[in-house]
């Protein structure tokens, strides 16, 4: 039986990682008994999902990883997707290499995983080139989120804004109702579907029911983030029910591609698409 420690930065508003993130390697543990996980979290504060709130956030990262370091865990994941994708393209880079200095200082070699990086990798694992995405997010941010993932050469053939602020009320979402909104994303180009591109709004229960009934692969922020985790603790990702990302039979060989930046849409209340017409 093999304990394996996981550290985790998390928003002080988020409530999703912590329940989606246990839930599934809970669930692994049933198919492999000898794999057991510890979480450790370390907090930042925000409370809406705001650029100036998202930068004030980013700032307490080292010190969120100094306190983890003390913990001694086997892998270090941050997650708040947006928080990184609103800091320009390529910045996932940046902040794991911030967080693993921080770490290296007090004496932690732990790998460090990023929920956005770990979202371009899944797309990739899954062969993707073209995705439809769902966001919680104001339509400003998923733009900036979609400009992220087009930079990274994936294209964006459409997504979905929920425009909910409010970091709490994003974790109270249904994910039921998720299993409705994918059928507002036009799919005919898409390769594969980000059900949640965001670590707060829950969709676990509803990735292996979207994927059978759309017929793509469907992942979202929390499950890429968790093929990251096993990967870099050298444990097959396999979470049974999870959609194929964690099923065990995906191709590790991605497409690629450049991605093009697509005209956006405006306007309307409640959900919001952009990048639509493609």
């Amino acid at each position: 039986m093999a304990d394996h420690h996981i550290g985790l930065i998390v928003p002080s508003s988020n409530l999703t990682m912590e329940t989606e993130l246990p839930r599934m390697l809970n669930a692994r543990e049933s198919i492999a008994p000898g794999d057991r996980f510890v979480f450790h979290t370390s907090r930042m504060r925000m409370k809406h999902v705001t650029p100036d709130q998202l930068r004030t956030m980013n700032a307490q990262t080292e010190r969120a990883a100094l306190e983890l370091a003390d913990a001694r865990p086997d892998v270090v994941a941050t997650a708040c997707l947006v928080a990184i994708m609103a800091q320009g393209p390529g910045h996932h880079c940046v902040a794991e290499a911030d967080i693993s200095s921080a770490l290296r200082a007090e004496g932690s070699r732990a790998p460090v995983v990023s929920s956005a990086g770990a979202l371009l990798s899944g797309v990739e694992v899954v062969g993707a080139r073209r995705v439809a995405i769902i966001t919680p997010y104001m339509k400003e941010l998923t733009a900036k989120v979609v400009d992220y993932i087009e930079d990274a050469g994936i294209e964006v053939v459409d997504a979905l804004s929920l425009e909910v602020p409010d970091n709490l009320a994003v974790a109270r979402l249904d994910p039921a109702d998720l299993r409705e909104h994918w059928r507002r994303l036009n799919l005919g180009r898409a390769d594969a579907l980000v059900l949640s591109a965001c670590v707060q709004m829950p969709s676990l229960a509803s990735i292996q029911p979207v994927e059978d009934e759309a017929g793509l692969p469907v992942l979202s922020a929390a499950t890429s983030t968790a093929f990251r985790i096993l990967t870099e603790l050298g444990l097959p990702p396999v979470v049974p029910g999870a959609g194929s990302l964690l099923g065990g039979q995906v191709s590790r060989t991605a497409g690629s591609g450049a991605g093009t930046t697509a005209g956006r849409s405006s306007g309307g209340t409640g959900p919001v698409h952009l990048g639509t017409g493609r």
